[in-house]
């Protein structure tokens, strides 16, 4: 009988470390999914920069310089040895050049005009849109993964199969400050 009473917490035992186990592989995997998709918006973006900086190179004669910077953000992003980090810090700086980009475009009503521009302006925008909603989705699914990795019992699984707590996208300070445009 005390056999099969310690069988059966044996099974118990089992059953609860494969269930928190598998928990923490699949919020793992979700949290790289999300990653994925906040990488899928950067391609896609790094896919329309082109096309709007080509449409406002023969408008924005004297912002060649914000031109260029945003085609040197644009090509640092994609760069194969940036890590995660270096890769969302490479985001935000172009983050930033984008929205001073866009107010600059004020001071051009023929190329707001364009219909090039605004289709692909429009595009840029629904794509910074969907890079935001996909940076939110990292950090909720970041937060239920940390939360998962810290609660007890699932801490004692996890620290034993070396799931570690991942860090938050968080805005730059660029990105925390208003966008001042001197047309001086």
């Amino acid at each position: 009988m005390g056999f099969i009473i310690a069988g059966a917490i044996i099974v118990v035992i089992g059953l609860f470390w494969i269930m928190n186990y598998n928990g923490l592989i699949k919020l793992r995997g979700w949290k790289e999914e999300a990653w994925s998709q906040i990488d899928v918006q950067l391609k896609r973006r790094y896919d329309l920069i082109p096309n709007l900086v080509d449409t406002a190179k023969t408008y924005m004669k004297h912002e060649k310089e914000t031109l260029a910077e945003i085609v040197k953000m644009r090509n640092q992003i994609v760069s194969p040895d940036l890590s995660r980090e270096e890769q969302v810090q490479a985001d935000n700086e172009l983050s930033g050049t984008l929205r001073q980009f866009f107010s600059l475009t004020e001071a051009y009503p023929d190329l707001k005009a364009n219909e090039t521009f605004s289709k692909v302006h429009e595009d840029l925008v629904a794509t910074e849109n969907k890079v935001a909603y996909s940076k939110q989705l990292y950090n909720k699914t970041v937060m239920q993964y940390n939360n998962k990795v810290e609660s007890f019992p699932s801490n004692l699984i996890a620290s034993v199969h070396n799931f570690r707590k991942h860090g938050y996208l968080e805005a730059s300070n660029e990105e925390r400050q208003a966008v001042r445009v001197d047309f001086d």
